[in-house]
């Protein structure tokens, strides 16, 4: 289609290409653009692109650096976390056996109380029962004494010894 393009043109006379001339001094002023261009403006914009390259490959290994630092610091951060997490569980643990030695001391010393307290409380239930006895045999002495001088004061026949032997015993129930 371009080659039919081309040549429907040219046989109408219209040239589409340039003189010899045209394209001699256009390959002149090119070549000499390129020159100029090589010599002043592409060693500058190397010069410019190697600056951008160097700046850019400078923050990169800064970013890389940080980065290992920061990952460096993650590492200690955890770690240091991971000892705290491990001194708390010792703490915890510590804490936990003083309370369980604690509260073992304290039951020992409330059985040794408790076994105290008992030991005195029967003791003196002991001694009380042992001064009532007594008391009671001395209230039994005297009575019997008394009972017998009643009864060797008068002589008494069987229904009036009988009787007295029962006031007696009302008389020493509602003293109690």
């Amino acid at each position: 289609m371009l080659l039919t393009t081309i040549l429907a043109v040219e046989t109408e006379g219209i040239e589409l290409f340039p003189d010899e001339s045209e394209l001699i001094w256009g390959l002149v002023a090119f070549l000499l653009l390129m020159g100029v261009m090589m010599k002043l403006v592409f060693p500058k914009l190397n010069e410019v692109l190697q600056e951008r390259s160097a700046a850019i490959q400078g923050k990169m290994e800064e970013a890389d650096r940080k980065l290992e630092e920061s990952e460096a610091a993650k590492r200690r951060f955890e770690e240091s976390l991971d000892d705290a997490r491990g001194e708390a569980n010792r703490i915890i643990e510590e804490a936990k056996a003083t309370a369980d030695q604690v509260r073992a001391e304290a039951r020992t010393r409330a059985e040794a109380e408790a076994a105290q307290i008992l030991e005195r409380a029967q003791a003196e239930v002991s001694a009380e029962r042992d001064r009532v006895v007594q008391e009671l045999r001395s209230q039994v002495g005297e009575i019997s004494v008394q009972l017998a001088s009643k009864i060797v004061e008068r002589e008494l026949d069987r229904s009036t010894h009988e009787g007295l032997v029962d006031e007696y015993i009302q008389r020493l129930s509602s003293q109690n």
